[in-house]
């Protein structure tokens, strides 16, 4: 099966490439469609959280990491993606941004979406307001700029996920207002816990394979994780489940 992906470079539109054509690995499991994501069209995704998620179909699977970058495991996240050609959405902490810009960069520049995840990741439910989103707004410039020098008057990728999914109506309404996805999930790897690589791959291939799509979260700032990556992406294609990229309605326009 031909499978294509488009990759995004700063500067340029996106690019197709087909997962056969992987280096080193014509065997990849690749990425096997790109979606474009809107506010307008569904402002809110993934049924843990909210009554609907992406329109993906059977065995389809959305990636995503929160909480990094990280040095010495989202590059690691980032070495088992590349040796399989999949793109996933890392959901960027600002202050991680900030410390570690060139793991920002590589991710951006290897095709993977960035979104946003708050500064420093506090329940922002629990916060006033107008603290909650200055909290938010910090973490966009804190990630913009490390990303491409300076932020932009809205957000590059208009994607967001609340630290522990703490979220209310009020911010809920006011991110649906500025044009930002929130994003849930629809399975969860538990990786906050403490477990071996092996105990967390059972793990997210028995909720996987009950689920049977959706979009997946994990932490590329933990150690199972990263370890774990490799042995899941291979079992992935093993059991036919196939990757979608999710990219912002106007990604073309966001890479100039």
């Amino acid at each position: 099966m031909t499978c294509f992906v488009f990759v995004l470079i700063v500067g340029f539109f996106p690019v197709a490439a087909s997962a056969e054509s992987c280096p080193g690995n014509p065997q990849a499991l690749g990425t096997e469609r790109v979606i474009t994501v809107s506010a307008k069209v569904t402002p809110r995704v993934g049924r843990k959280h909210f009554p609907s998620t992406l329109p993906l179909n059977a065995k389809e699977l959305v990636l995503t990491f929160d909480d990094g970058p990280w040095p010495g495991t989202t590059s690691k996240v980032l070495d088992a993606l590349k040796a399989e050609c999949v793109h996933a959405t890392f959901f960027l902490l600002g202050r991680n941004a900030a410390a570690h810009p060139q793991l920002a960069r590589r991710a951006m520049a290897e095709g993977h979406t960035l979104g946003h995840h708050s500064y420093s990741h506090p329940l922002l439910s629990r916060m006033a307001l107008p603290r909650a989103e200055a909290e938010i707004d910090r973490g966009i410039a804190a990630d913009e700029t490390a990303i491409y020098g300076s932020r932009r008057p809205n957000p590059a990728t208009p994607f967001f996920r609340f630290p522990g999914f703490a979220s209310n109506q009020a911010l809920l309404d006011r991110l649906a207002a500025r044009g930002i996805v929130v994003f849930g999930a629809d399975v969860w790897a538990s990786d906050w816990l403490s477990m071996s690589p092996e105990q967390e791959l059972r793990l997210i291939l028995s909720r996987i394979e009950h689920a049977g799509r959706g979009i997946v979260l994990f932490h590329d700032t933990k150690a199972q994780t990263a370890r774990m990556l490799p042995a899941f992406l291979r079992e992935l294609k093993r059991r036919g489940f196939r990757v979608v990229h999710v990219v912002p309605e106007n990604a073309g326009g966001n890479l100039q």
